[in-house]
């Protein structure tokens, strides 16, 4: 069951040079030999590499990443107010006092409160939320020295096994650190309103409960991701985890601060990856792709003449297009090429 998120300890082990004496003594008189060996450092095992990687990852980014507290008040079983908090984590995303989280750790929420580094708390607003891609970003007014922003990596150049390392507030408890490996890549995502969120990252990083918002790193402690949701039997981590891509965040949240909010375009169907395309599995009725005569069973081979191979692929071509923009898809019906043109809508809340 894929789950939204909203405990590692690292050991550090160190290898030392060291020197061996030997000595050599004769009863007969004759002379004592002393000898001294210098025993050669010993090089460094792939864990402890590994850890010297998270630790440095850790003393680059821990101050840019803060725990997040989201407070919302409902009725109780007698009528009675109840306040209800939710628990998630952020990074710092500008020097300005702007934050980045997962809309749903501040879905509904009447106040939301940002925890830094050294345990000080402040009062946030939400700048905007987009359902469809689960990211958030928050404004804080904060001193300058409390914050550290984080950097956005390329998520397009990630290979599958290069390590990472995920900084959070599992549990409440905050600045926790894991490491681990790009999984996978092209992974799809659900988002808090349905949509789907392509070209997820799946790690194997341990992601619990109050991840949820804060970043996946690379070695370098720049954000490659942002920590989103969990597949788990068990409710808690059984290594199988998925973050958001950090183009994506780039796009939205500029897009957040610019305006707010977020348009998407929409072309109205349900895909898959199949033999030489993207088969359309679901043509909804009165959308873009309907009005075009696209069908169910159709396979897309090329967005405005640029081939597509995975549904990720097509997804990712539509998402980069606005509401009201035309597009060429080219696909394959009964064994002919065709193509037709398609003027995107907005899609729905």
């Amino acid at each position: 069951m894929r789950r939204s998120i909203a405990l590692a300890t690292v050991l550090l082990a160190a290898a030392g040079a060291g020197t061996g004496i030997y000595a050599a003594f004769s009863n007969g008189g004759t002379k004592t030999v002393v000898r001294q060996v210098t025993v050669p450092d010993a090089q460094p095992t792939a864990a402890q590499s590994s850890v010297s990687a998270a630790t440095d990852v850790y003393n680059r980014a821990s101050k840019g990443v803060v725990e997040i507290t989201a407070s919302s008040t409902a009725s109780g079983p007698f009528g009675e107010p109840q306040t209800r908090r939710g628990q998630g984590s952020g990074f710092v995303y500008g020097a300005d006092g702007h934050i980045v989280t997962n809309e749903h750790v501040v879905d509904g929420a009447g106040s939301v409160s940002v925890r830094f580094w050294n345990g000080a708390t402040y009062k946030a607003t939400v700048v905007g939320a987009d359902a469809s891609t689960d990211l958030a970003v928050l404004k804080v007014d904060a001193p300058a020295s409390l914050l550290h922003p984080l950097s956005l990596g390329n998520s397009s150049a990630l290979q599958v096994g290069q390590s990472v390392v995920a900084i959070g507030s599992p549990f409440g408890l905050e600045e926790t650190v894991t490491a681990g490996i790009v999984s996978a890549l092209h992974r799809e995502m659900t988002a808090p309103n349905n949509f789907t969120i392509s070209d997820s990252i799946q790690t194997d990083a341990a992601i619990n409960h109050g991840n949820s918002g804060g970043p996946l790193l690379d070695l370098t402690g720049k954000v490659i991701g942002v920590n989103s949701q969990i597949e788990s039997d068990s409710g808690g981590s059984d290594g199988v985890g998925f973050a958001i891509p950090a183009n994506t965040v780039r796009s939205i949240a500029s897009q957040l601060i610019r305006s707010g909010s977020v348009k998407h375009a929409y072309l109205g169907v349900g895909i898959a990856t199949a033999s030489g395309g993207v088969k359309l599995t679901d043509v909804r009725t009165g959308t873009p792709a309907a009005h075009a005569g696209l069908r169910v069973g159709d396979v897309v081979t090329a967005v405005d003449g640029q081939a597509v191979r995975q549904a990720s692929q097509l997804s990712s071509a539509i998402d980069a297009k606005q509401p009201g923009d035309t597009v060429t898809l080219t696909f394959a019906r009964s064994g002919k090429t065709k193509t037709t043109t398609v003027k995107l809508a907005e899609r729905p809340s």
